[in-house]
């Protein structure tokens, strides 16, 4: 075992707790739900960034390329000032949603470069500008641009323009759990030389200005470098500071006076002391007496074009002589545990470049842990010595939701653009999470299903905009990949416990699928917009303009999909209980009824698949019960592609109770029958795939699906086709017209507000599940079938290389191509050539259609973190072929061409 893996293996029993202080304060507690107690609900500009330095949050805190521990009592963050600005820069600014041309959007450079699961070592780089921060200006231009325009950005203001900047990195290494040694060091890229100061800030969140709890710790300096850290909970600590700096006191309160223009009280020391000590020279606004309940270690520099400056520093229990005596041997030991780690992993991967990828985007998806608090009941009725609400605000934002009270260390889509967990989006952090830390895969997955998540109607919560909106059940999928991902890490033992708590929770949320979400009990489902907002013709979260109701191709396929995961995960608990047999037939016969509908939507009368275009439709059901079907080409019409399994016949001959079960239905419901691919064909029934699509509609799809004039791209599957380009589909009604047309980019339609964008972009999480998808097709199939890819090239590949194909298409999103060019810095040649930022690397949320560049939320590590499974070399889901099913009719023997370059092996499972 690594060093690192031993650290993982203390941290899971319980021996040392290596996870206690990590990268747990959010990018931005400005401008969210929670802080939100404004009288008409508009968070983003109840506490804005101008407030931000001034005001005390009720709910986290947030800070520059900071940690704390695990219930976020301590923090610790870093600042920085270049003598220009008119503030510290003490967190990352951007536009909020109504600033934005494209919604709210983060205006800053800065990359996660490194970190291990127990973040024993950590690494990031901020880019620090010598001039003035452009605040004014991205805000000017933003708002003087349409949604037409592109958004304008950090580097389209020409401030780093002849390397007038800093890199400051900043990195972490522990000693021991309770031993945190921080360096940060800053180099100046620019042609002169240029003053910096930096301020390491270390504070306590307010617990004790909200009429719960009057306690306050303290912080108190000792001697000239060493600050005393006192909490009844955490204990003490110390902070040792090395080279002397100047240090700073004040209170993490709010500052009244320069917020509400109330009077400012005698001998306090606001929140924003310290930015008005250093940036305005105001000596009154630092505690000269050493102690509060924040304070810096103030660093001033002068530092030389091309030279660089180091502050050190060291956050321990322990009682030191000498902190800094073994510090850099400790840094070395870190790295060098990192490394192994990493090689580790990645002993199959001799590509360098890959290799980079790969690391910092595992890198982006652990420093994206985030501890979320936010009880909702208090925040409804307000709190004993909060400001007064408007009564109707109990009935308002969540007022569902008494239940849920969150406070935990949770995976954040974005640190800065969303701050708060989304459900299906967890659901894909947790598949390369596991890669690197299957247990904390495990715990993210169960935490939102315990009883202070999930609502006791079965609904697990969307997100705090609105818990109670709907995103694709995607939980029961990642439940069984972890679960796979973890038993094989672990010789083939897998965690029963795990798989079995999810179920019996899963079962709950299925439940309530079915009773809240099938209207009319035709087990067509629905599911308001699902995640995929901007891809459809109306939203469908609101009422219909039309009337009626939506008959989702989508909302059906992802609930054919959910039964087929609970089946194959209460086949699994069968092998060790047979009472879970039964379980399985249940999801089994839910599957096939689901199928059956798919096929004769609603009442029998109507199809949502469409025998001209031979593509799956959402269809509108208005009140006078005409029906009309939706012709937008678009990923609607390829989720039913997700709803695959094959069983062996192994399987089945270890589950007699399920099996007379599924022949007792295939015996009696001929309909159903005919929705399982040759199950009663004697000789041939080695193994039975289940799906939503036989042989002649999957071919159909995927030839539409592998056409480069509508969903492929060289960079994947788009989200919605080409072909709506120049033949965008509208429909009429009296009021008005609604047009789907493609946009490669960032959409133009504010339908649904914000930057919310499925309208022909690629997206990781989609593609991922394609590919998945693929392969689970191939392995009931084999060789015997092969399409033509792309579209009408006269080339055949089996769908094995199909899902390679997309695989590498999607990779080659962050790979360097022959001129050395990474699609996803697009136009930007500093990010193309500079030596200082080339190999830096940003996850953004999705991918332009046609070139690939990033859009969207520019760290959101999350969904796109699922690059490392498509780097890293892995055996065929399944396992091989070895007895491959042939398919009738026998496909045409033809050669397969190579791979595309950069395309891995399958995913494994």
């Amino acid at each position: 075992m690594t060093q690192e893996q031993i650290r993982l293996a203390e941290t899971k029993a319980g021996t040392a707790p290596w996870q206690k202080f990590g990268p747990y304060l959010t990018e931005r507690q400005w401008g969210t739900v929670r802080e939100d107690y404004s009288p008409d609900g508009n968070a983003w500009n109840h506490v804005t960034h101008d407030m931000a330095r001034s005001y005390a949050y009720r709910w986290g805190e947030e800070g520059l390329g900071g940690i704390s521990d695990e219930q976020q009592l301590l923090c610790l963050s870093v600042g920085l000032w270049n003598g220009r600005d008119a503030q510290l820069k003490e967190r990352l600014f951007g536009l909020t949603n109504g600033q934005g041309n494209h919604g709210e959007d983060v205006k800053e450079c800065y990359y996660y470069l490194d970190s291990t699961p127990t973040h024993s070592y950590m690494k990031m780089l901020y880019k620090y500008p010598q001039r003035g921060f452009p605040y004014q200006r991205l805000r000017n231009e933003n708002a003087r641009r349409s949604r037409q325009e592109p958004e304008y950005e950090l580097l389209d203001t020409g401030i780093f323009n002849q390397h007038k900047y800093f890199d400051v990195f900043i990195e972490y290494a522990k000693a021991g759990p309770d031993d945190v040694l921080i360096q940060i060091t800053a180099h100046n890229r620019g042609p002169k030389t240029a003053p910096l100061h930096i301020l390491p800030q270390l504070w306590f969140r307010n617990t004790w200005s909200w009429g719960y709890d009057s306690y306050r710790p303290q912080l108190r300096q000792l001697d000239a470098t060493t600050v005393e850290v006192e909490h009844r909970d955490l204990g003490r600590y110390y902070l040792y500071c090395a080279d002397h700096p100047h240090l700073l006191f004040c209170d993490n309160d709010t500052n009244v006076a320069r917020l509400f223009d109330e009077e400012a009280g005698e001998g306090e020391f606001y929140k924003d002391g310290i930015n008005d000590y250093v940036v305005q020279g105001n000596r009154l606004a630092v505690n000269p007496a050493g102690e509060g309940t924040k304070m810096a270690a103030h660093y001033a520099f002068k530092v030389a074009p091309g030279t660089s400056r180091r502050v050190c520093l060291r956050l321990s229990v322990h009682q030191m002589e000498e902190p800094f005596t073994a510090f850099d041997r400790h840094f070395q030991e870190r790295l060098q545990d990192a490394d192994e780690f990493y090689n580790c992993l990645q002993q199959q991967q001799p590509d360098e470049d890959a290799r980079n990828i790969y690391r910092q985007a595992v890198a982006g998806m652990l420093w994206s842990k985030q501890f979320y608090y936010y009880d909702v009941t208090q925040w409804l009725d307000g709190d004993p010595g909060a400001e007064y609400l408007p009564l109707d605000r109990r009935r308002g934002r969540n007022a569902n939701w008494r239940h849920l009270r969150n406070a935990d260390i949770v995976s954040m889509p974005d640190k800065w653009e969303y701050p708060w967990y989304a459900a299906w989006d967890l659901a894909f952090h947790c598949v390369p999470l596991a890669v690197v830390d299957s247990e904390f895969a495990k715990n993210q997955l169960r935490l939102l299903t315990r009883d202070w998540y999930m609502h006791p109607n079965g609904q697990l919560p969307a997100y705090e905009w609105n818990f109670s909106d709907v995103n694709p059940p995607v939980h029961a999928w990642a439940t069984w990949r972890v679960y796979q991902m973890d038993k094989k890490l672990n010789d083939g033992h897998g965690d029963h416990s795990f798989l079995e708590t999810l179920f019996h929770r899963l079962v709950m949320n299925f439940t309530w699928w079915v009773n809240r979400k099938d209207r009319n009990n035709h087990n067509i489902f629905e599911g308001g917009f699902l995640g995929l907002d901007n891809i459809g013709v109306f939203d469908r979260s609101a009422p219909l303009p039309t009337g009626g109701y939506i008959e989702q191709a989508d909302g059906t396929s992802w609930m054919a999909m959910y039964a087929l995961n609970l089946m194959r995960i209460a086949l699994e608990l069968a092998k060790t209980n047979p009472v879970y047999q039964d379980m399985a037939g249940k999801f089994f016969e839910h599957f096939l009824y689901i199928a059956e509908a798919m096929t004769h939507a609603g009442d029998g009368s109507f199809n949502l698949w469409d025998e001209d275009d031979q593509f799956f439709y959402d269809v509108l059901r208005l009140p006078d019960d005409e029906r009309v079907k939706l012709k937008v080409r678009s990923i609607v019409g390829l989720i039913p592609l997700f709803a695959v399994e094959v069983l062996d016949e192994e399987l089945l001959e270890a589950m007699p109770a399920f099996t007379q079960r599924l022949r007792w239905l295939l015996d009696n419901r001929p309909q159903l029958s005919a929705l399982v691919s040759r199950w009663q064909e004697p000789g041939k029934g080695e193994r039975h795939l289940l799906s939503l699509l036989r042989r002649h509609r999957l071919e159909k799809l995927l030839t539409r699906m592998l056409d480069e004039a509508e969903f492929l791209s060289d960079y994947g599957i788009r989200a919605l086709s080409k072909y709506h380009e120049e033949q965008p589909y509208i429909y009429n009604t009296p009021e008005a017209d609604f047009v789907v047309r493609y946009e490669a980019g960032e959409s133009c339609s504010d339908l649904f507000g914000g930057n919310s964008n499925w309208r022909g972009p690629v997206w990781f999480p989609i593609n991922y599940l394609i590919i998945e998808s693929l392969q689970r097709f191939h392995f009931y199939y084999g060789d015997a079938l092969t399409v033509e890819y792309p579209t009408g090239s006269g080339q055949y590949l089996t769908l094995n290389g199909v899902a390679n194909a997309l695989a590498g298409r999607l990779t080659r999103i962050f790979r360097r191509d022959e001129q050395g060019q990474r699609p996803a810095f697009g136009q930007y040649q500093l990010l193309q050539r500079d030596p200082h930022f080339k190999d830096y690397l940003l996850f953004h949320e999705y991918f332009h259609g046609d070139d690939g560049h990033g859009l969207g939320a520019s760290h959101q590590t999350g969904w796109t973190g699922l690059v490392v499974r498509l780097l890293q070399p892995l055996a065929p889901i399944g396992g091989a072929l070895e007895r491959p099913v042939k398919a009738e009719p026998e496909a045409p023997a033809q050669a397969e061409p190579q791979p595309e370059p950069g395309a891995p092996a399958m995913l494994s499972m």
